[in-house]
């Protein structure tokens, strides 16, 4: 029995030993990667760890390459390229990205030779390449490649992948001393697919740094513009305080200007005949007759001051209300303060039609400032005051049998309106301006009669409000019109 338990402890005891032997095979496996106890695991080991250390020494390279995205594709590739190179020892290294694939990228082509020489590939000068260099540039050139690793011992090519298809390619030709496997195979995977990724970032990163620098330009541009725009703006205010003061200036001048005309073409014309009648009672004429005449240039002198009154009051209060027509007005004008020796008939043609209260103003001032010519100048014994309606115009003309001279009479006119320094014929320059106002020409002709013709067309429909135009010539032209019958 002793024996026998000898032989169960031992047998135990070999058992618990088998144990420890399996736990210390299972604990060297997990710390080393070794699934052998035996000693042969340290060779083993060693390889592990060179190849381990290949490893980190390779994701470091790789790290560097990657980090250099921001200083453009170009940099990135060469510094790629170059990581491949020294982590594989390799003679050629080839870079090359498919025809059509990222646009944004480059370079596309690369090749690192021995000494980590780069060959412009696209130059046609330069050393020759190796014939299977050529030949795998222009398969991945063609998009001939298969998306599939290929790792041989001296030989490996592994594509560049993105967005699920294939963008390009890295091949490597090692040395005879340099033996490739599948950790090298891996390294090159990861090379390739973190090649793509950083290549998109750093086209895109190129792009934003362009849009920024356009967006930088655009804002410098816009800052500009902006100065511009503050120191035209200052000037267009002070051009435009500088037109509200011109406008306000010739405001006032218009208005002193029409209170001017209007004067002229009432009241000076009443004093003025009065002054006349003054005049004659002062030669040696009938006691009765001087006293008549004193008579009427005293109620010349009171209308005077009615029309002066009349005019003060008008400009305070423009009113159309309860006014004559035009040729009643007329009637009235031809029989006003006229000399006794001046004979004046009025005759209205044509079916009559209401015009602006403006316009029936100007044109009874118009053919009061003629009569009153005609009787103060003219020399004239009889004068003919027309209006004529019709469909599309209106024409105002008075004529007389006197010794004026158109000629002169026009030549006086474009001096008037042109240089009137002294304000003689003020009222041929009225005459004008009135007629102008309301878009019509005003001209100076021979009468049948004998004298002077004035005559004034105005279109129909009159304008509401148009420009003052001086083209004296053009209105003082000797056109030929029609006559109006004495």
């Amino acid at each position: 029995m002793r024996c026998e338990e000898g032989q169960c402890d031992a047998v135990q005891g070999d058992a618990v030993q088998g144990e420890a032997v399996q736990t210390m095979t299972a604990d060297l496996s997990r710390l080393t990667g070794l699934r052998s106890g035996k000693s042969s695991f340290y060779p083993q080991y060693r390889g592990a760890a060179e190849r381990l250390e290949r490893v980190v020494h390779a994701l470091e390279l790789i790290s560097r390459a990657l980090v250099r995205t921001v200083e453009g594709p170009e940099t990135l590739v060469c510094a790629v390229a170059e990581a491949a190179r020294a982590h594989l020892s390799a003679n050629w290294i080839v870079f090359a990205l498919a025809d059509g694939t990222l646009p944004d990228a480059g370079p596309r082509r690369l090749v690192l030779g021995p000494d980590a020489t780069p060959f412009l590939v696209d130059n046609v000068e330069g050393p020759p390449l190796p014939e299977d260099v050529v030949e795998c540039l222009d398969d991945i050139r063609c998009g001939r490649i298969e998306s599939n690793s290929v790792i041989d011992a001296h030989y490996a090519f592994v594509p560049i992948v993105l967005g699920g298809g294939v963008v390009g390619a890295f091949a490597a030709w090692t040395p005879a001393n340099r033996t490739l496997d599948t950790t090298d195979g891996a390294v090159l995977s990861i090379l390739a697919s973190q090649t793509a990724v950083a290549l998109q970032n750093s086209a895109l990163y190129q792009r934003g740094q362009l849009l920024l620098e356009r967006a930088e330009d655009a804002y410098a541009e816009a800052n500009r513009t902006a100065a511009d725009l503050a120191v035209r703006n200052s000037e267009l205010e002070s051009t435009q305080r500088q037109l509200g003061v011109a406008h306000r200036h010739q405001v006032v001048d218009d208005e002193r200007h029409r209170i001017a005309r209007e004067l002229h073409d009432s009241v000076t014309q009443a004093v003025l005949s009065a002054g006349m009648q003054i005049e004659v009672c002062r030669s040696d004429i009938p006691e009765a007759e001087r006293s008549e005449r004193l008579d009427l240039a005293k109620d010349l002198t009171r209308r005077a001051v009615e029309q002066l009154r009349s005019a003060i009051y008008a400009l305070n209060h423009s009113s159309d209300a309860d006014r004559t027509s035009l040729p009643e007005m007329l009637e009235q004008l031809g029989v006003v303060h006229m000399p006794d020796e001046l004979a004046v008939s009025v005759r209205v043609g044509g079916t009559p039609t209401e015009l602006p209260g403006d316009a029936e103003h100007a044109l009874l001032r118009i053919a009061g400032e003629a009569l009153f010519n005609v009787a103060v100048h003219a020399h004239a014994c009889r004068a003919v005051l027309r209006l004529t309606y019709r469909a599309d115009t209106v024409l105002l003309s008075v004529s007389d049998d006197g010794d004026g001279d158109p000629a002169r009479m026009r030549l006086i006119l474009k001096l008037a309106a042109t240089n009137d320094v002294d304000g003689r014929h003020r009222g041929l320059a009225n005459m004008q301006t009135r007629t102008l106002e309301l878009g019509g020409a005003l001209e100076v002709r021979r009468a049948r009669i004998g004298g002077i013709q004035i005559l004034v067309r105005l279109p129909l429909p009159l304008p509401q409000a148009l420009p003052l135009q001086a083209d004296v010539d053009n209105l003082c032209s000797t056109t030929e019109i029609e006559s109006e019958e004495s």
